[in-house]
């Protein structure tokens, strides 16, 4: 999976090959963050990502999608603390 821009993500968080990342955005109403999962997997020697799951799976994503929103609610947080601070 690529992103369009360059763009660091604000935070990762890994239960095996499950992957959520976060990306900070800037909207109307300030910072928020959006949220990509995804599965890691080797095909030869090239890792690749994908976004199918097997059934198997779909309970570490559930569980990882729950504290990625908390994640996310915690970066928010922070970031509007620092905006309030003026930094």
């Amino acid at each position: 999976m690529t992103t369009s821009t360059n763009q660091k993500p604000a935070a990762k968080l890994r239960d095996g090959a499950i992957v959520a990342t976060l990306w900070k955005k800037e909207g109307e109403n300030g910072v928020f963050f959006n949220t990509t999962i995804s599965r890691t997997y080797k095909d030869g020697e090239t890792f690749k990502d994908t976004n199918s799951f097997s059934g198997a799976e779909l309970l570490k994503v559930s569980r990882i999608a729950a504290k990625a929103y908390d994640l996310g609610l915690q970066l928010r947080a922070e970031a509007r603390d620092a905006e309030n601070e003026g930094g």
